[in-house]
């Protein structure tokens, strides 16, 4: 979560103000002075704390904010009855956080991964680590709900995809349908392969 603005230091101003630029504007369109004005930092205060420059500070923004969505996406899976209520809360989330925003804020791990993927090794490989930590963490509620390991694998990378998908589509659309859609679909998914697990 961004941290309060009372305790913050000019660090982490710098990491929420960039977190909330990339989710609007991606990685090429925020701009080193937007984010200084945005985190009321002096200029020379990026290089100070991010001596690689912006490339630097992209990269830690990737995986704090990674951290920030995977513990807020597991906790809405985690309150949920079972498993299939948690992929359908997490979809039905991601649309209330599209409506109260405007479109405006969408996951900023996907947002930069669309640009970056052909021509930024570095934050290509951030976003990577980051998918691949959500897919583990995905994973083990898909193991503690009865799946084998490859079984739950494959279902974790399904819903991510689905809702990293629904989102590009929902902003792109202005509505909440694709999210609605495919959050339908991903439930009826895990519905019908819990069906499937063996009786022990």
């Amino acid at each position: 979560m961004a941290t309060s603005a009372a305790t913050a230091t000019t660090k982490e101003r710098i990491l929420d103000a960039t977190a909330a630029l990339f989710m609007r504007y991606g990685y090429t369109g925020t701009g080193l002075k937007q984010i200084v004005a945005d985190a009321n930092a002096p200029f020379g205060s990026v290089y100070h704390h991010f001596p690689g420059g912006k490339e630097a500070l992209g990269v830690e923004v990737i995986h704090r904010s990674g951290a920030m969505y995977e513990e807020l996406v597991m906790s809405v899976f985690d309150a949920a009855d079972d498993i299939v209520g948690g992929v359908r809360d997490c979809f039905a989330g991601a649309a209330e956080v599209l409506r109260a925003t405007d479109y405006a804020d969408a996951c900023p791990i996907e947002t930069v991964a669309l640009e970056v993927a052909s021509s930024n090794e570095p934050l290509r490989i951030a976003t990577a680590e980051v998918f691949e930590r959500w897919t583990a963490a995905a994973s083990s509620r898909f193991s503690a709900a009865g799946f084998d390991a490859p079984a739950a694998r494959e279902l974790a990378i399904f819903v991510i995809s689905q809702l990293e998908g629904a989102f590009v589509h929902a902003r792109a659309s202005r509505t909440t349908e694709a999210l609605d859609v495919a959050g339908k679909i991903a439930a009826t998914v895990v519905e019908a392969a819990l069906r499937d697990l063996p009786v022990s």
